[in-house]
């Protein structure tokens, strides 16, 4: 499986000086928790990402006016990104090694083309599982209704 396969496409972006109270927007509207900031409003290259722990730790706690604040001010840098074509294998590694959530997903041009998520991860492995569980879970024919025996390895010399 690759992360094409499970990545949304057409998120909404932000620019470095995009207000912190319009991406507060932007997280509500979208029901979504990071928000990939592009280089300029003519430019797909990312070059951050905002996530609603950003602007809670990097602003809030740190006695910041959230209403003076922007994106640039707080955005997680350099952003982490991956292809659409990765295995899924290699996005989640990635997202180990970077202890990060989110990674934005860039075209072979570098411009941001989606995003996928810890939780996209999970719900894809869970259908997965819930599809095996199905599968095991069908009652065998009656041609095959007794499954082989199957002796220990240390009987099978």
């Amino acid at each position: 499986m690759k992360v094409k396969d499970i990545m949304t496409e057409n998120v909404v972006t932000a620019t470095p000086e995009t207000s912190l109270e319009d991406i507060a927007r932007m997280l509500l509207e979208h029901d979504c928790g990071a928000i990939p900031i592009l280089k300029s409003e003519n430019s797909r290259k990312p070059v951050g990402i905002v996530t609603d722990r950003d602007i809670v730790c990097r602003v809030f706690a740190a006695g910041r006016n959230p209403r003076e604040a922007t994106a640039g001010d707080c955005m997680s840098s350099p952003c982490v990104t991956v292809t659409p074509g990765k295995r899924l294998d290699v996005c989640c590694t990635t997202m180990e090694e970077n202890r990060i959530r989110r990674l934005v997903v860039v075209d072979q041009d570098g411009f941001c083309c989606g995003i996928v998520s810890q939780a996209d991860v999970a719900r894809r492995i869970a259908d997965k599982a819930g599809e095996i569980v199905k599968e095991v879970s069908q009652p065998m024919s009656s041609a095959s209704a007794v499954p082989p025996r199957v002796e220990p390895a240390e009987m099978r010399h």
